[in-house]
């Protein structure tokens, strides 16, 4: 990963690691609440936590991000604005691989993560335009407007279902394509709706119905996957 710097639509002279950094607080924001802690945040990319450390003090300097005494760090306005241009240019590329490609949802991750530092404004825009002006991802995530606006809605997670709930799938995490592999071979994919037929306490595997099939997911998936609970029978 190189540490050349990038002039982004929101006049911000940004390394790659810098982008990195602000787009892995902002999802730790998203998930945890706020504020975020160094510990987390080097959990989250796999570094030491003096590396994260000495990257949010960067960050700080350059009214990236907040910190908070005894309690962390926020992104500035600033700061989640670069976060969700590079959230932008990921999801679409995510898309636009998947779509020209037919290239597989648990693959596409890891080429947008290198392909987003460098997706110049003018391309991202014909990459919107030519899918549509898109509103999510292939793994169901909202894709940022180029005005820096999102729409996170509210879901919860399949193992906060209880026996005999029924929803929408409308998302997963797309940071392990184990996951994603084992969901496309049961042809599990946002949009279907499940319904949970058994449920192991504790956090433990469930089984869905889902397309007039039945399937057992295990708990860590179960908590990866975002729902939209359905009323009624």
């Amino acid at each position: 990963m190189t540490e050349t710097a990038k002039k982004r639509a929101v006049n911000v002279e940004a390394s790659e690691a810098v982008e990195d950094y602000v787009k892995a607080i902002y999802s730790l924001q998203r998930q945890g609440g706020e504020p975020v802690s160094t510990s987390a945040l080097a959990d989250r990319l796999g570094v030491t936590a003096a590396s994260a450390s000495a990257m949010v003090k960067k960050l700080a300097g350059m009214n990236l991000v907040r910190h908070l005494r005894y309690h962390g760090f926020v992104l500035t306005p600033l700061g989640r604005r670069l976060a969700l241009e590079i959230l932008r240019h990921h999801r679409l590329l995510e898309l636009y691989l998947a779509k020209a490609f037919d290239m597989p949802w648990d693959q596409v991750h890891a080429e947008a993560e290198a392909l987003e530092h460098v997706l110049s404004e003018e391309l991202e825009e014909r990459i919107a335009a030519k899918l549509g002006n898109p509103t999510v991802d292939p793994h169901g995530d909202p894709i940022p407007t180029r005005d820096g606006a999102i729409d996170e809605g509210h879901t919860v997670s399949l193992a906060e279902l209880e026996l005999g709930d029924r929803g929408t799938f409308v998302r997963v995490s797309d940071s392990d394509p184990a996951m994603l592999r084992y969901l496309s071979a049961k042809r599990i994919r946002p949009g279907q709706v499940l319904e949970v037929r058994e449920k192991q306490p504790f956090g433990g595997s469930l089984v869905v119905r889902v397309a007039n099939r039945e399937h057992a997911l295990g708990g860590e998936l179960a908590r990866a996957m975002q729902m939209d609970r359905v009323a009624g029978p």
